[in-house]
């Protein structure tokens, strides 16, 4: 087993794919589809930006996790993994942020 947290978050939420959705909030987000995913990472993502505002930096900690979970179930649904954010982070490194937006 990986001493990463995200890795073994990713296989928790791999395995909990085929869950009962009754018993597990990882299942019940992919029975419900990839919209209702989505549609969490952005609810997640206001509330970081939300608590990003706000005169406590740690507030900021627990509304990331949040993001980085939902962002790693909508991932798992698609069929991609941190690999394949990994990979293209790679791919960008060295790269100017202005240059990259440029080449999409």
């Amino acid at each position: 087993m990986t001493d990463d947290v995200l890795d073994r978050l990713q296989s928790t939420i791999i395995a909990r794919r085929g869950d009962d959705p009754a018993s597990s909030y990882t299942a019940s987000l992919f029975a419900r589809g990839r919209g209702r995913i989505a549609q969490k990472l952005g609810e997640e993502a206001v509330e970081t930006v939300i608590a990003a505002c706000s005169p406590d930096p740690k507030a900021i900690v627990p509304e990331a996790a949040d993001v980085l979970y939902h962002l790693m179930v909508l991932l798992a649904d698609a069929g991609l993994s941190l690999a394949d954010v990994r990979a293209e982070l790679e791919r960008r490194e060295g790269t100017s942020g202005h240059d990259e937006k440029r080449s999409r």
